[in-house]
């Protein structure tokens, strides 16, 4: 079988038919990496090799100068309008421009991070001027997050039970099973139940590592927290996509459903839950005269 371990979950590599010089001379990254993180020796053994996340698509929604905006609703769940959020700016992997192939080819991340990274600083340029003053910020500023950072710092002490490795270890599992590339209806209702109960498992989480020095187990979990919410906002907005569109290959929807599905998923995670609503996309150039709009055609190989 092509898939290997008690899992099943991943493949083997094999470099050992090349010299062990040529290795060495080529390939010294790859070989001192499975070294450390796989205890293989490329010169003698296979190298485990399972699927990952390299490019996370999406993120903050920000308009065209980098501003962040926040999308409100009517009480009916109806979209009303974008509106700005003051002084708040996204660029990169992080933000959403929704700007065609700036934040999808791995090719056009520099991209991504180049042109808007500039649009936010000719923004603010524009906006703001020296010896702005600023805001009063409150006297307890930062405390809640400070507050939050202990709680994970001494959750052993709360009674946690739960390594975040083996936390993370169940998202892993639950995504490359159930929000893998190809996916299908029930594979994502099931995902959906599932990773629900993995950021539940949280509350259980336990840290070791009580200091504020070098602290990887306080770091990782802080990591793991925000995994978590990534995870939950894309299993449940896959799983609400009725239709495939990019990244988004839904097997029991094969096409692209634009009559029904041309919109944004707007994902919400409260710590606990994800809750998914949308907002429209914007169906025009910024200079109509310059480049007209280019209509969306069917994805063919």
């Amino acid at each position: 079988p092509l898939w290997r371990g008690p899992k099943n979950d991943h493949i083997h590599l094999h470099l050992d038919h090349l010299p062990a010089d040529l290795l060495a001379e080529r390939l010294p990254g790859i070989s001192e990496t499975a070294a450390i993180f796989a205890g293989v020796d490329v010169t003698k053994e296979p190298i485990p090799v399972l699927p990952t996340v390299h490019y996370n698509m999406g993120g903050i929604p920000t308009n065209h100068y980098g501003e962040v905006i926040q999308t409100e609703f009517d009480n009916d769940g109806n979209y009303v309008s974008d509106n700005v959020v003051p002084g708040l700016f996204a660029a990169g992997e992080v933000a959403c421009a929704s700007v065609h192939g700036a934040n999808r080819l791995g090719a056009n991340s520099l991209l991504d991070i180049v042109v808007f990274g500039r649009a936010c600083a000719l923004r603010i340029a524009e906006i703001d001027k020296p010896g702005d003053t600023q805001k009063e910020l409150k006297s307890d500023a930062g405390m809640d997050s400070l507050g939050d950072l202990d709680d994970l710092r001494f959750s052993a002490d709360k009674g946690g039970t739960k390594s975040p490795s083996d936390i993370r270890a169940d998202m892993q599992s639950v995504m490359q099973e159930h929000a893998a590339v190809y996916r299908t209806e029930d594979s994502l209702e099931e995902g959906a139940v599932k990773i629900d109960d993995v950021v539940a498992s949280f509350d259980d989480v336990r840290v070791t590592d009580q200091s504020l020095v070098w602290n990887t187990d306080l770091v990782e979990t802080l990591e793991l927290k925000n995994l978590l919410s990534c995870a939950s906002t894309t299993m449940h907005g896959a799983n609400a996509r009725k239709e495939s569109r990019g990244a988004h290959a839904h097997e029991n929807y094969p096409d692209r459903d634009d009559e029904n599905w041309m919109k944004h998923t707007l994902a919400t995670f409260d710590g606990k839950k994800t809750g998914i609503k949308y907002r429209p996309i914007h169906y025009y150039t910024l200079d109509e005269e310059e480049c007209k709009t280019v209509p969306p055609v069917a994805r063919v190989y």
